[in-house]
């Protein structure tokens, strides 16, 4: 449920203007504006502009952080405030202004639509004059893209940060859709749910069920860092529809729809003029509620209420069951066979829909080229195996069931779901108001038991609590987690269809209508088919990195795809060999993807990384290093890897540490211990402690992202069909090297008050420029 976008007037100033907020998002996202690109600076000086527009003052804050992920970045973070009569706790409004790095992002969606939602809604709530008394802090943090380091700098070190009460987060996952709300909380979010539906959202689309499934998502968000590491709790608000657009140059004004930017307004205008004025501290609880929406009604009710109504559902449905019987109205054998159909339907669906994909991605392995999972036809795959879930559903109870049985053959899917939500009430409580549906079921079940007559109008009615409490994850699973999850969305129909079998068993000619279903999922296989291949606007992902390793003064061309097109076979050639360059230094996306094939590149003229040990000296069993590394050439990133027997101590990036550091062992995954994103060509100072009997192993990769536009390289213009792949290093020129310490000094130690040790720089290795042809 969200609003309609129907008009291009502005709308009265003191309402929130889609119009408005698109304007902005169009002035946002002009061009790429990842962090340390040229176009970043300019979009931060807008905003500043903008917010000064308002009447308000701006602040900035600058700093490195090191995020657990390995991160570490030089944010430049936005903050405005908005002082209140008598603030305890403020209330801030929080969006990312980047763009994701690599792949020419536009960054409409992800997040311009966020800062656009708050500033037409501030400027709003400032125009009418909103009488407040809590503070209201503006933050459109930065680095959000590369590890959520602008939240990070702002919580840990920002004096505001101590006095946020609750935060309102704007994000975005794909392109248009509802914008759901997802709740962060340390503790119970009672107090959340209920001063959500106090705040009267016009167009709430929630559950929470919907938390537990964004946990399993590949990303956090912003306000993620507000809840670890500052105790913050809060709201997110995210749309993840046209998935395939998340990342990639098509996240641009063009694709962002202005429905779900309408949507976005919904939320904060009225949670603004409310929060502004509430009990932050209310907010704060130890319980949990079931919550979720209907259209234009926000629905909860307390965790310790889950099990209870499981227990008195299934109480309920076994007192039926023998009142059925008694009156024998009910057979167990007839109820036996029910269970023939229903389970028959699940299983023959679910192994349909999971090998049918499967056997989809062998037809069209080009459907492997987008990351995410969701191709670009993926809302009419969904619809085709929804539609032959019940093609097989009514073919199952054409040939199993009838008529006069339907209600004994209910009695099979009441039983299951009565059994799932037993499961769900000890493993994931948030998925408690499922039974809901239930219920109404058992309801009619009841009518039927005690008058023996099936009330078609009465079905009708109590099967409208299915289509919208269930119905909709239907739809929302294979988007979120992408098609490979389409056999649960399969099985989920089924589940459903059992619980309106009282309105499909009515159906005299079930057989007719089962080929009529089946009819209609050809016809979205076929649509599907149709749209299958590429074109402006849909386009093919693909990826190119030129490596050159400075060790053995050799290059080579290397991709992440799997697909070749004719874009890079022109470098990698027709029959490119299997990756093998970076297998010591890995950098898979975090779809887990890596280097697919590479070629031999030719040899460039570059210039290399200037490396200096500004320390390296022996202390008892310790040796204490502090490397520098100066880029000499425009690069944005630096990765650096270390052998992962080399356990590392008291790390510190230039001049901070871990944010999940929590004593002196460095945790990192596999080889790679940082990823540098370069402002202003800063170099790199590492500093960290190893024992004496560790071998040293370490090695860089400088990475500058403008293959494209290299005049040493004259790469070719993609054509209008593709795009650089999202969420790996893309379109980079690589310098690959080992970095190689010069001899140690060693401090003795058995006489340190007596002498002073010499600790002697080590070797620097100046700048080199490389012409080998």
């Amino acid at each position: 449920m969200m609003p309609r976008f129907t008009s291009d007037d502005e709308g009265l100033l003191s309402e929130f203007s889609t119009k408005r907020a698109m304007a902005q998002v169009e002035s946002i996202s002009k061009q790429p504006h990842y962090v340390g690109s040229d176009n970043h600076e300019v979009v931060a000086n807008y905003l500043q502009k903008e917010l000064n527009k308002l009447g308000l003052e701006t602040t900035i804050q600058e700093g490195y952080t090191l995020s657990d992920w390995g991160n570490l970045v030089k944010s430049k973070n936005i903050l405005a405030r908005i002082k209140g009569s008598n603030s305890s706790k403020a209330l801030l409004l929080l969006t990312h202004y980047d763009s994701a790095p690599h792949s020419y992002s536009h960054g409409a969606s992800d997040a311009g639509s966020g800062v656009a939602t708050i500033l037409e809604s501030v400027r709003a709530f400032l125009h009418n004059k909103t009488p407040h008394k809590n503070d209201i802090i503006i933050l459109f943090s930065d680095a959000e893209e590369l590890g959520l380091n602008g939240a990070a700098l702002f919580v840990t070190r920002h004096q505001w940060a101590k006095e946020v009460g609750l935060a309102l987060n704007f994000e975005a996952r794909g392109s248009s859709g509802p914008s759901y709300m997802l709740m962060e909380t340390n503790k119970g979010n009672a107090g959340l749910v209920k001063e959500f539906a106090a705040a009267k959202a016009t167009f709430p689309v929630s559950n929470s069920l919907m938390y537990s499934i964004y946990k399993m998502l590949p990303n956090d968000t912003d306000l993620t860092v507000f809840r670890e590491q500052g105790n913050i709790q809060g709201y997110n608000f995210a749309f993840i529809d046209d998935h395939f657009n998340y990342h990639t140059v098509q996240d641009d004004i063009n694709h962002l729809n202005k429905n779900t930017l309408a949507h976005q307004g919904t939320y904060l205008m009225p949670l603004l003029n409310y929060f502004s004025n509430a009990d932050l501290n209310t907010t704060q609880a130890t319980d949990d509620d079931v919550y979720f929406t209907i259209p234009y009604t926000f629905i909860s009710y307390p965790f310790s209420w889950v099990l209870p109504m499981v227990v008195i559902a299934l109480a309920l449905f076994i007192f039926l069951l023998f009142l059925g019987r008694a009156k024998r109205i009910l057979s167990f054998r007839e109820i036996g066979r029910g269970f023939i159909p229903f389970l028959g339907s699940v299983i023959i669906t679910g192994l349909i829909t999971f090998f049918g994909w499967k056997a989809l991605l062998k037809v069209y392995p080009q459907y492997n080229d987008l990351l995410n999972g969701f191709t670009y036809n993926g809302h009419a795959y969904i619809a085709a195996f929804v539609l032959l879930a019940l093609a097989i559903s009514l073919a199952f109870y054409n040939r199993f069931s009838a008529k006069k049985v339907t209600m004994n053959h209910y009695v099979a899917p009441l039983f299951l779901w009565i059994i799932i939500n037993g499961g769900l009430a000890f493993t994931l409580q948030g998925a408690g108001f499922l039974i809901i549906p239930v219920y109404f079921g058992l309801f009619v079940f009841s009518v039927f038991i005690v008058t023996q007559r099936s009330n078609k109008i009465l079905n009708l009615i109590c099967s409208i609590p299915a289509l919208i409490i269930i119905a909709p994850f239907i739809q929302m699973f294979p988007i979120g987690l992408g098609l490979k999850v389409l056999f649960g969305s399969a099985i989920l129909t089924v589940l459903t269809f059992g619980l309106l079998l009282p309105i499909f068993g009515a159906f005299a000619k079930k057989g007719i209508w089962s080929f009529v279903f089946f009819v209609l999922a050809i016809g979205f296989f076929a649509k599907a088919h149709s749209e299958s291949g590429y074109e402006f606007g849909k386009a093919k992902s693909n990826s190119l990195l030129y490596v050159y390793n400075a060790d053995t003064n050799t290059a080579n061309w290397l991709t992440y795809d799997t697909n070749l097109d004719s874009w890079t076979k022109g470098y990698l050639g027709e029959n490119p060999k299997e990756a093998t360059a970076m297998e010591d230094t890995p950098l898979p996306s975090k779809y887990n993807t890596t280097f697919t094939y590479q070629s031999k590149a030719p040899i460039k003229v570059l210039e290399k990384p200037s490396i200096e040990f500004l320390e390296d000296r022996i202390v008892g069993n310790q040796r204490y290093l502090k490397i520098k590394i100066s880029p000499n050439r425009k690069v944005n990133r630096y990765d650096i890897f270390a052998n992962e027997k080399m356990a590392i101590h008291n790390f510190k990036a230039n001049g901070v540490t871990s944010l999940g550091q929590k004593n002196s062992l460095y945790q990192r995954k596999g080889k790679k211990i940082l990823s540098y994103y370069v402002v202003d060509n800063a170099p790199l100072e590492i500093q960290f402690t190893i024992n004496t009997a560790t071998v040293f192993d370490m090695e860089l990769m400088e990475s500058s992202f403008d293959l494209i536009t290299n005049p040493l390289f004259g790469i070719a213009k993609r054509e209008n069909w593709m795009m650089p792949t999202p969420f790996v290093l893309n379109d980079a020129v690589v310098i690959k090297e080992k970095i190689k310490p010069s001899p140690i000094v060693i401090v003795n130690t058995l006489n340190t008050a007596l002498t002073t040790p010499i600790v002697k720089d080590s070797l620097t290795i100046v700048k080199d420029s490389l012409k080998v042809k």
